[in-house]
């Protein structure tokens, strides 16, 4: 199970790592849009967003769903959540160190 989960985080920091995927990842996060949509705004070849959707959705960042002759993405929110609990860890950790720069501040 441990296994398992670090290959989850693994794929998804490894998907996030590429700024054109996380802008991908931010434009559907608005709607769903064909592949053709969302290669419009990049001066990148179809291929070349494919490969990228393909790391998406090995992620499982996102879903692909074929309509007719167009294939169809959207956002998969619930794949950040292993992302958020891994950095809730480090939050904790942050507000600790956070809560008492305050306090020393605070005392100066």
């Amino acid at each position: 199970m441990v296994k398992s989960e670090t290959l989850r985080l693994n794929r998804i920091f490894q998907a996030l790592s590429d700024a054109t995927r996380r802008a991908i990842l931010r434009d559907l996060a608005k709607r769903e849009k064909t592949v053709g949509q969302i290669a419009q705004p990049y001066r990148m070849s179809l291929a070349a967003v494919s490969k990228h959707l393909k790391i998406l959705e090995a992620a499982s960042l996102i879903h692909k769903e074929k309509r007719g002759s167009f294939y169809h993405l959207r956002l998969n929110p619930t794949a950040f959540t292993s992302v958020e609990q891994w950095l809730g860890f480090y939050q904790q950790f942050w507000e600790t160190r956070l809560d008492a720069l305050k306090n020393y501040l605070e005392q100066e």
